[in-house]
């Protein structure tokens, strides 16, 4: 009976041993899980659980992606001859900081001019195994000497191909020594906003940087050209960025990486590499880019004309004037005509009808359709060359620049506005989000001075604008009521 009883009571403490040992385990598990991170941990790699239609899922690291387009991507260092008098301040000291003007040619007078190299870096991005290479006009714009380094540290001196300043490429070509890795080209036009991008380039000198971010938005007009229709990103872009590539999640070239507003974070700008696509050839075969001319100038249609001339919608582009001798005057076109179609595509604004004719081949016969007097018309016009007279005809009648419009202030304006200055330019039009309203243009303005050169006419403010564009920057006075100061604007 005793024998009984103690292996009733062993039996029994086995099992609450058991018990007590499971529950301790249990509750182990659950404060484990309730204080641990969610998600997989560092070894695991899992894709994105987003997923839009046909879009592939997004990895949470771009390591194998990364490493797979990095060697695509160059560095390029150029060295151009410029001339100064030798005394030269470690700062910029034409900057407004110094009144604008050589802050040491004050004091010390003028000295004799002498050569110096001056050193500058970009990127660029190679798009045939033979050796040719996309990159930014302005990285290569009077370069001396290309030097071009690959991934793998080996060197080669470029030479120019072909380039264009209204779009800012350029296309230059080394001679490898072999066959090189070609970076694959995408379709921009197909990008939507929120998707993944990768871009690669050499900020401030420092090779073979990678940043991620998302397309921000899609079209932005930001006054660097003409032909503006950008992509803007967060992926950080920097200076040594320009020219380089912007990724898709495909490890196809969606884009040239160009510019950044310096005053703000997370926002850069790229070249949509479709448009890069479309002059290729002539950049190849004639070094520079053709592009269609009708021979017009327009404007877009505001609440007010809109009301004034009685049309129920905004859309399209007015012809506020037609040159004489162009395709437009001889195809019958009139100011007052509104555009709003070619070759049956709507057309939205007056941007969207430049970047259109541009496009068309030289001597295309295109269809216009237009609202004359409230009655829809359709003319056929041959295109045209757009050639750098017609560019400074159209510069001069609109007075457009880094997306701020100027006019010339005339007797009524001064009256009106109570302006003592009765000879001069007055900004009448500063268009969101360019390079004029990110560094404080307001409407009103009067513009006094271009690079230190009096200007009172829109041509002479336009022979000026296109003379200084070349070096990159562009320093205004401007007069804003009894206040004067300098405003630069950089490209």
């Amino acid at each position: 009976m005793k024998t009984e009883n103690k292996g009733r009571k062993t039996f029994i403490m086995f099992l609450l041993a058991f018990l007590i040992g499971f529950f301790i385990v249990s509750l182990v598990e659950v404060l484990r899980s309730s204080f641990a991170p969610s998600g997989p941990g560092p070894d695991v790699q899992v894709a994105s659980a987003v997923s839009t239609g046909d879009a592939a899922f997004t990895p949470l690291s771009f390591a194998d992606l990364a490493e797979k387009l990095k060697p695509c991507v160059v560095n390029i260092s150029t060295t151009k001859t410029v001339r100064s008098n030798g005394l030269r301040s470690p700062f910029d000291e034409r900057s407004p900081l110094f009144g604008g003007d050589n802050f040491f040619e004050r004091f010390f007078g003028n000295m004799p001019d002498r050569p110096f190299k001056q050193k500058s870096l970009g990127s660029g991005f190679i798009i045939s195994n033979d050796g040719y290479i996309f990159t930014n006009n302005h990285v290569v714009e009077q370069a001396d000497k290309i030097l071009v380094k690959l991934s793998d540290g080996k060197e080669y001196e470029a030479k120019v191909i072909g380039k264009d300043a209204n779009t800012d490429i350029a296309l230059i070509k080394i001679k490898p020594s072999g066959s090189l890795p070609v970076a694959e080209t995408g379709d921009s036009e197909k990008l939507r906003v929120g998707e993944w991008v990768l871009a690669i380039g050499n900020p401030f000198g420092l090779e073979q940087t990678v940043t991620a971010g998302i397309v921000s938005a899609k079209g932005r007009v930001i006054g660097a050209g003409p032909y503006d229709n950008f992509i803007q990103t967060d992926a950080s872009i920097n200076p040594g960025n320009s020219g380089g590539p912007l990724f898709n999640m495909e490890g196809k070239v969606v884009g040239i990486n160009t510019a950044i507003v310096a005053q703000g974070q997370g926002i850069g700008f790229a070249i949509p590499i479709s448009m890069a696509k479309t002059i290729l050839p002539d950049l190849k075969a004639r070094g520079k880019v053709t592009r269609g001319w009708l021979g017009v100038s327009v404007q877009d249609i505001t609440e007010d004309i809109a009301k004034n001339m009685k049309i129920k919608e905004k859309r399209g582009a007015l012809i506020s004037d037609v040159f004489k001798g162009d395709p437009a005057e001889k195809a019958g076109l009139k100011s007052g005509d509104i555009v709003t179609e070619i070759n049956g595509k709507p057309v939205k604004d007056t941007h969207e009808l430049l970047l259109m004719i541009a496009g068309f081949r030289i001597g295309e016969t295109i269809k216009i359709k237009i609202i004359r007097d409230g009655q829809e018309k359709i003319l056929p016009i041959a295109i045209a060359e757009r050639t750098e007279k017609s560019e400074m005809a159209l510069a001069q009648q609109s007075g457009e620049a880094f997306g701020m419009t100027v006019q010339e202030i005339t007797p009524e304006i001064a009256k009106h506005l109570g302006l003592t200055i009765r000879k001069g330019l007055i900004v009448v039009d500063v268009q969101e989000g360019t390079i004029a309203e990110e560094v404080g243009i307001q409407p009103q303005d009067i513009i006094l001075q271009v690079n230190k050169t009096k200007v009172t006419t829109v041509k002479e403010y336009q022979k000026e604008i296109v003379k200084s564009g070349e070096k990159g920057s562009i320093l205004l006075l401007i007069r804003r009521g009894k206040a004067t100061f300098f405003v630069p604007l950089i490209r």
